[in-house]
């Protein structure tokens, strides 16, 4: 009897955190047999709440630039092992600059995208070390003003943007959203010239407002130095200094990749 009430605690337990770990996404999986040993836990901190995970899960109904659709099916399983294979063997296919993703050079400059100025010429430096998380004032682009009034110290080469686009859980919405929040021309012209900052994250799919959608992106990738990291999630993270880890794939020939980032709480 003891052994039996003992079960059904340790599975409520664990139910609650696949539920609490997951509860903005939908689930694939049947939890509701409880098999303790066949319930996967899904987090988004770890190590008693040291490391975050800021990449967003891929699921379908996640946004796409410019739909209403979200991604769609961009997961199959060719060759399954309930249809008679030897392993379960799945399939991918969607845009590089999907979800938490990378943006290298060739993004909007041809002639980086003919040289070679692909994601795997990204520097690893830039992507892992140091970082400030920042929060904008809500209602805002990224303006020069907005910049200007941020006081990001001299020296901060990483900085993550949190903005209206997290609290509106713009990531969680199918539809796109050309209200979202992100830099103008002028902000992004502002932080090139005026800081230090080669890392630029944001929490929706463009760094850059939908109105200044390519120049604002002008202005961070003609030099070849910034670096763009775009639809991070930074929900309940506080502001302050963490150590930053991106990492895209080695896609040869890609102007973007998917890319897994996580902060560590020093």
């Amino acid at each position: 009897m003891k052994s039996s009430v003992l079960l059904l605690l340790l599975c409520a337990a664990v139910l609650t955190v696949v539920t609490l770990a997951s509860e903005a996404y939908p689930s694939g999986y049947d939890t509701a047999s409880c098999d303790v040993d066949l319930l996967p836990v899904r987090q988004e901190v770890y190590d008693g709440g040291r490391i975050f995970d800021i990449s967003h899960r891929y699921t379908p109904d996640m946004p796409s630039f410019d739909s209403d659709e979200g991604i769609g099916q961009f997961l199959w399983l060719p060759q399954s092992m309930k249809n008679g294979s030897i392993a379960n063997n799945s399939e991918m296919k969607m845009q590089t600059h999907t979800g938490t993703h990378v943006d290298a050079p060739g993004h909007v400059f041809d002639h980086y995208f003919d040289a070679g100025f692909d994601v795997d010429t990204l520097d690893l430096e830039v992507l892992n070390g140091p970082a400030l998380l920042v929060d904008v004032p809500r209602n805002k682009n990224i303006t020069a003003e907005v910049m200007e009034s941020l006081n990001i110290p001299k020296g901060v080469r990483r900085v993550l943007f949190r903005t209206l686009n997290t609290d509106r859980r713009l990531m969680f919405t199918k539809k796109f959203d050309t209200s979202y929040v992100g830099f103008t021309q002028d902000g992004a012209k502002w932080l090139v010239e005026n800081t230090n900052i080669k890392l630029v994250g944001i929490d929706y799919l463009s760094v850059a407002a939908y109105s200044d959608l390519l120049s604002a992106h002008y202005a961070f990738l003609k030099g070849r130095e910034t670096i763009l990291v775009e639809g991070l999630k930074l929900d309940d993270i506080k502001p302050g200094i963490y150590s930053v880890h991106c990492l895209p794939l080695r896609l040869f020939g890609a102007e973007g990749s998917p890319i897994r980032c996580i902060l560590i709480k020093g």
